[in-house]
């Protein structure tokens, strides 16, 4: 029998992926924005945010001098905003200390911020041919079910045999067509639930499958109740204008622009003048929109609210802290998904009514 890395490089040549955007090239770039975006997101969904930003944004120079809020706004909707951020912050390391150019070996890599172990390994493997190991969820999924490895694969010591496994299978050559059949075989073939092991090259011998454990290997992330909490947001009109709010620089959707958030118990009017120094009124509450995080989940009670009186000293106090949109408009700002949907469907509803 062929060696496992000679199957998957085998099977790639006619049943691998060839037309992703960010395929066929050496850039180191562009395979690093790539490989941020996929990070806990598939391929169908980062596609269009991968072309509009590297439309805007198409070399690191251009990265490291744009503000945060537009690659935010590049990155609105596309969850886990902390990559962004470490984005940013890596192209402004790269520009600063690298002269511009990507360093060229894994190690180097991965001490940008935002860039694993992982990661480096899959950057240095498609921009400069270094052999190096990957091991993102798909690929663990993958190794854990050939290689028979028990357990959690986000338990460290699970994780560390994985490594180990995913080191001693790496081939001497060709690193970068193994590399891509890897990601391929576990987003196309193995997946999670109802694997095609008919399709997959290595099912020979692959222990899942002999032992009857595709469905147990690897096994489930432990499962704990997830927290709930709730809060309003405060949709406040004026005219057509909607007031939005940055959020803070940490923690959740941090840097984006959002609704006000109070209490659903807050004393919305008192909330208001103490912020603000504005009379507000508030409104019948609409349907609340839920929203999962992986550490807990977020009911959101959106309640419009009218401006009675708007204090003129708030016009230009803000320093970049709220700001009046149009209600069209805002839809397109760096906003938290749940928000922008939220919006939009406000904005619809106006121009159908």
């Amino acid at each position: 029998m062929r060696s496992f890395s000679a199957r998957l490089i085998a099977w790639h040549e006619h049943a691998g992926r060839r037309d992703l955007p960010w395929q066929n090239t050496r850039d180191a770039y562009r395979i690093w924005i790539s490989e941020i975006m996929l990070q806990q997101t598939q391929v169908a969904t980062v596609t269009p945010y991968y072309q509009r930003f590297l439309g805007a944004l198409p070399d690191v120079q251009s990265l490291a001098a744009a503000s945060i809020d537009t690659v935010l706004q590049l990155w609105s909707g596309l969850g886990y905003y902390r990559r962004a951020h470490l984005l940013h912050r890596a192209a402004q390391e790269v520009v600063g200390k690298h002269g511009g150019t990507f360093p060229r070996d894994a190690a180097t890599l991965e001490t940008l911020p935002g860039v694993g172990r992982s990661t480096a390994a899959a950057i240095a493997a498609f921009a400069y041919g270094e052999r190096g190991a990957i091991l993102d969820g798909n690929v663990k999924r993958v190794l854990a079910r050939h290689q028979g490895v028990e357990g959690y694969s986000g338990d460290p010591a699970v994780e560390r045999a994985l490594w180990a496994r995913a080191d001693d299978l790496l081939p001497r050559e060709e690193i970068e067509p193994y590399t891509q059949a890897l990601m391929d075989l576990g987003a196309m073939v193995c997946l999670r639930s109802t694997p095609d092991c008919a399709r997959c090259p290595i099912a020979d011998d692959c222990v899942a499958r002999r032992t009857n454990r595709i469905d147990a290997l690897p096994a489930p992330r432990p499962r704990k109740p997830l927290p709930q909490r709730e809060v309003a947001v405060l949709l406040i009109g004026r005219g057509d204008e909607i007031l939005l709010e940055r959020r803070p620089p940490t923690g959740i959707w941090a840097g984006l622009w959002s609704l006000p958030e109070v209490p659903c118990d807050a004393d919305v009017a008192a909330y208001c003048r103490d912020r603000f120094g504005a009379d507000v009124a508030a409104g019948a509450a609409l349907v609340p929109i839920e929203h999962a995080f992986t550490h807990f989940r977020l009911r959101l009670t959106p309640l419009p609210c009218t401006v009675e009186r708007w204090p003129t000293r708030m016009e230009d106090s803000g320093r970049g802290a709220w700001v009046w949109l149009p209600l069209p408009e805002a839809t397109g700002a760096a906003l938290p998904a749940p928000i922008k949907k939220l919006l939009r469907a406000l904005a619809t509803t106006l121009v159908t009514a």
